[in-house]
């Protein structure tokens, strides 16, 4: 919102200070030249000890503009509802050419004078600083590494489950000797299983015919019998 007045168009009406304790902040005003004459201004504030204002004083050219800075000086505490009650008056007169910014005085803006002397209240408010931005969330990042995750349906999706993938290679190819190991002594002890049942069915197919030749079994059958038995439990330890 601006103010709209003969000499200067000034804006913004209102100045906001995001308020902020134990630090300086600044808000600026600016100052338009509506007319063909050069106009000198003048500002002050009812609160001058808490503010700066640069410049104070000066002069606007015809059809030009001019900044005006006004720091508040860091507060200690803050007031109470965040309401401020200081208000700034900003003068404007017509001047000489040759008027420079050193050049002006209070006299200027006398109304006991002649001088056509305009006359703009502001006021200042207190509005909550700017947020920070929010921090980025992990993993959306680019170049951040994949984390797993399960779909709805209970699958794993696709760059998640490579990365498990990877981390399930390298026990197998520590563990590849010793599997290699295990599988052999496995072949060996079925080869030996094989060996004995052999063993064992051609024993019976003797003591058959044995049986039917003499009806009795003789001494050295019973020789075999252990013979056989000794070699199996050795195999089988």
């Amino acid at each position: 919102m601006s103010y709209e007045g003969d000499l200067l168009s000034i804006e913004p009406q209102e100045l906001q200070f995001p308020f902020e304790l134990k630090k300086q902040i600044s808000c600026s005003l600016q100052l338009s030249n509506k007319t063909d004459d050069h106009v000198a201004f003048k500002v002050k504030t009812t609160n001058p000890k808490k503010y700066c204002v640069r410049p104070n004083t000066g002069v606007v050219t015809p059809r030009s503009t001019c900044d005006v800075i006004v720091t508040m000086q860091a507060q200690r505490e803050a007031p109470p509802d965040m309401q401020c009650k200081d208000k700034f008056l900003l003068q404007s007169a017509i001047t000489s050419p040759e008027t420079t910014a050193k050049d002006v005085t209070p006299d200027m803006f006398s109304k006991v004078t002649d001088n056509v002397v305009e006359e703009c209240k502001l006021r200042v408010a207190y509005v909550p600083p700017p947020q920070p931005p929010s921090p980025v969330r992990e993993g959306s990042d680019e170049g951040s590494s994949p984390r797993a995750s399960v779909s709805d349906n209970g699958t794993m999706n696709t760059s998640d489950s490579t990365t498990v993938s990877k981390a399930h290679v390298e026990p197998q190819d520590n563990s590849s000797e010793v599997q290699a190991i295990v599988s052999k002594l496995t072949q060996e002890k079925n080869s030996t299983i094989l060996q004995t049942n052999k063993l064992q069915q051609e024993l019976e197919l003797l003591r058959r015919e044995v049986s039917r030749s003499q009806g009795g079994i003789p001494f050295i059958y019973v020789i075999l019998i252990g013979i056989v038995g000794i070699i199996f439990g050795y195999l089988v330890r």
